[in-house]
């Protein structure tokens, strides 16, 4: 009996173990037909998993499910390979990484991405603990790669093929360029091996996505698919017109590059503000108000929709800066001053933001998800209170409303 795996092409953890078995020489067989919620509950497949869960692989010996074991079985299929290293330390050192991979990295992206498609309930705390302990792990897997080309030893191993089948959920759903690119050598590893022919030959060309999903309720529908209204016979079949192929199309301009140019260059400004060093208020804070074209900017306000949670300094710290650092796509457009208020939890974060255009560009409200954690307020500087809030955020004045500033962090 061949060995047979049964579940849908495309499907990550299956490409674990089709991806050892390219190293190992080993046959798998994938039959066409199954579906997802049907074929899983027929009683069959239910003898080789009662959970109903996919992938199982059905061997001469008998079923086995979940796929990290799956994978496992297939490399020692043929001895004639070191997917499973060459001594017990590096056996151990694989297996630990696996773990390590499963737990600290699929784990967290799996409760990143699962409940903004609504598979399961969705909260604002579970999803920054997700994104916290992703880069916690991301951060550790950075640091041994930045001195290591693989996992363990001088070649492809079990560890890499799991941990970068891993990665490929969260590459491919969840973590745009402007968040990896804090972790290069994670990068580097993933783009190397992803694109080796094995690995290819299984899961074909990758793309990162260009933006998290945006949030779907629990339980929500998907849009049913429109049927193709029939079409009534011709009495006489017409005439076959052959189109020639279209030119491609230049690659599309950012809206913003196309408004009306402003007086206002924002690399001036940002050049001003960087290089004022003394009496900042007559200077700096002067120096925008006279360079700042309310036609071609936008100035906003943004409040924390959760500063209750912000009970630990350096956690909140982290969190700002994260945002900053996916706000990067937007740097060509933008300026911002985020301020951290308070002496102790809850500490309270604030946001003053100079875009290019009348409103917050739409690029990073689909691309930056934490924009929908803040509460957004335009700035009307024909109100004096306004303006002079503006100008002291810009200026790092302290007490800010009453509070101590515990940081003022600047996007320029």
């Amino acid at each position: 009996m061949a060995l047979v795996m049964h579940s849908y092409k495309g499907n990550k953890n299956s490409d674990k173990a089709f991806i050892a078995a390219e190293f190992a020489g080993v046959k798998i067989d994938m039959p066409s037909g199954f579906e997802m919620g049907v074929t899983n509950k027929t009683p069959e497949f239910l003898k080789m998993n009662p959970l109903g869960k996919i992938p199982v692989l059905e061997t001469p010996e008998g079923p086995i499910f979940e796929s990290n074991a799956i994978a496992r079985y297939v490399s020692r299929l043929n001895g004639d390979n070191s997917l499973n290293g060459s001594s017990l330390i590096e056996y151990a050192h694989i297996e630990q990484w696996i773990d390590f991979s499963s737990l600290e990295i699929y784990g967290n992206i799996f409760n990143w991405f699962v409940p903004r498609m609504g598979f399961m309930p969705y909260s604002v705390p579970g999803e920054e603990a997700a994104i916290s302990a992703l880069k916690r792990g991301l951060e550790a897997l950075n640091t041994h790669l930045a001195s290591n080309t693989y996992l363990v030893g001088h070649s492809v191993t079990l560890a890499d093929i799991i941990t970068v089948c891993n990665l490929n959920l969260g590459f491919s759903t969840v973590m745009t360029k402007s968040f990896t690119s804090a972790f290069p050598h994670v990068e580097r590893y993933f783009w190397t091996l992803i694109n080796q022919p094995n690995f290819k030959k299984v899961v074909g060309d990758v793309k990162q996505t260009e933006s998290v999903p945006p949030i779907k309720k629990a339980g929500q529908p998907a849009k049913p698919k429109e049927q193709p209204k029939k079409k009534e016979a011709p009495a006489a079949e017409a005439p076959k017109v052959v189109e020639e192929e279209e030119a491609p199309k230049p690659k599309a301009k950012n809206p913003l590059d196309l408004l009306p140019p402003s007086p206002m260059v924002l690399d001036e400004w940002k050049r001003l503000y960087s290089n004022t060093k003394s009496n900042f208020r007559e200077v700096a804070i002067k120096g925008f108000w006279d360079m700042y074209d309310p036609e071609g900017y936008s100035l906003w306000f943004c409040d924390y929709k959760y500063n209750d949670e912000n009970m630990v300094s350096f956690v909140t710290l982290n969190k700002v800066g994260g945002f900053l650092q996916r706000m990067d796509l937007a740097r060509k457009y933008a300026f911002g001053k985020m301020l951290i208020c308070g002496s102790e939890g809850p500490f309270k974060v604030k946001g003053l933001w100079l875009f290019r255009g009348p409103e917050i560009p739409k690029f990073v409200m689909d691309e930056v998800y934490d924009m929908e954690l803040y509460e957004w307020t335009k700035v009307d500087i024909s109100d004096e209170v306004q303006k002079e809030r503006v100008s002291q955020m810009i200026e790092d004045a302290e007490p800010f409303e009453g509070e101590a500033v515990l940081d003022a962090k600047c996007f320029k």
